[in-house]
């Protein structure tokens, strides 16, 4: 939306800022802002925003709309999915004794502070889900190798000081031979151990507590569309627990109003969309795309489900020699333009990436596809078209310059 600046110039406030106006066809990326916050969401954190309001009472608001939309007892906004996990795993470990949570992280004498993770489930979404872990002062017991787990390896792995099991949903983890949620419950919690699940990027707001889990963590700000923020749902004893943390560790962690009012709108919103409809103009930017690359010497594309069961499908682009690009050459190739399109390349280094259109502002599917065809059809190729995937941090060293 442009706005009127004080000097009288029409620009955007990227243009102010000085920040590229990318598309974006890599997914809800918390590095790319999440995702695109709906207008009621928008207008309920402008609401608001002037307003004073009783924090703990907002959030009994927002527990009885946590609690209608996923099925769970009741429910907590907190800053995002990863503090959601920190305050879970707390509250396991301390309950509502309120000198335990002030003694978080470094004194647990006295609690359960050991939480059993399947090995193939220690993933880094931007930073090490066993951090999260660690923030609470627990330590992770990792279960089984990283390509199986099997029902011993959880269950030998449980212990006196085993405060909870952590289940993560997502497409970082491994795919194959790990204990499904249901096989991983069923061993916690014939030793009455509780399991919190990280799903953070999931559409299915109220199945993972129906197939056993005690406590799920959503986040507010990738499918769900609202400001950035985590959704704590579950038991009422352990979500008071992980709400107590606010007293503790969580207090780095804390959510302001309009947060809690924008999430709240969202999942208001949420069973008001028209899911159909996102999911028939995604289909169609899938389809434009792949016959955009018909044809095209050395590249291949398919359309593949979302590997969690989101209802949704992504573009495959697997990249040939044939092309004169690698995948890492290509996807360069696309944020190297104007705009930058920037596409979902976890696994380059195989020789493929992926088109996500679950963001789109109208028009751009038509901008990514014309881009596509121009950088593959051109005589000449950029210098780094063959360019090689390796593991380069110096860039995140050089911030803020």
């Amino acid at each position: 939306m442009k706005t009127y600046s004080t000097d009288g110039s029409n620009t955007t406030i990227r243009e102010r800022l000085g920040l590229r106006p990318i598309i974006n066809v890599s997914g809800t990326m918390t590095a790319l802002g999440a995702s695109i916050i709906v207008p009621e969401a928008i207008s309920a954190m402008s609401e608001m925003a002037s307003q004073w309001v009783e924090m703990d009472d907002l959030q009994r608001a927002a527990s009885t709309v946590v609690a209608r939309l996923t099925g769970g007892e009741a429910g907590f906004i907190t800053a995002c999915c990863a503090s959601g996990i920190t305050m879970a795993i707390a509250g396991a470990m301390t309950g509502t004794n309120l000198l335990a949570i002030e003694r978080l992280p470094d004194d647990t004498e006295g609690l359960k502070s050991e939480v059993i993770v399947q090995l193939g489930h220690i993933v880094n979404y931007g930073a090490p889900i066993d951090q999260s872990v660690r923030l609470a002062g627990a330590k992770v017991v990792p279960a089984g190798t990283v390509s199986v787990t099997q029902d011993y390896h959880v269950r030998d792995a449980i212990r006196d000081r085993t405060a909870a099991g952590l289940y993560v949903v997502a497409h970082h983890t491994v795919q194959y031979g790990m204990l499904s949620l249901e096989e991983f419950c069923e061993i916690c919690h014939a030793r009455g151990v509780p399991v919190i699940v990280d799903a953070a990027s999931e559409y299915d707001l109220r199945g993972f507590l129906a197939r056993g889990a005690d406590v799920v963590i959503y986040s507010g700000h990738k499918f769900l569309s609202g400001p950035t923020s985590g959704i704590v749902t579950g038991r009422k004893d352990l979500v008071r627990a992980a709400y107590l943390q606010n007293r503790g560790v969580a207090r780095a962690m804390k959510v302001g109003k309009e947060s809690i009012a924008g999430t709240m709108a969202a999942l208001d919103a949420w069973e008001k969309r028209d899911h159909a409809g996102i999911r028939q103009r995604e289909e169609a930017a899938l389809h434009l795309w792949k016959d955009t690359l018909q044809g095209l010497p050395g590249i291949a594309a398919r359309i593949i489900p979302d590997p969690t069961a989101n209802p949704l499908d992504r573009l495959q682009i697997f990249v040939e020699p044939q092309s004169r690009f690698t995948a890492a050459g290509l996807a360069s190739a696309l944020a190297a333009g104007s705009p930058p399109i920037i596409v979902r390349n976890h696994e380059v280094e195989r020789g493929h990436f992926f088109l996500d259109p679950c963001n789109l502002h109208p028009g751009e599917a038509e901008i990514v596809a014309g881009r596509l065809r121009a950088i593959l059809t051109a005589a000449e190729r950029p210098a780094d078209a063959m360019k090689q995937t390796r593991k380069d941090s110096s860039g995140a060293l050089r911030w803020p310059d």
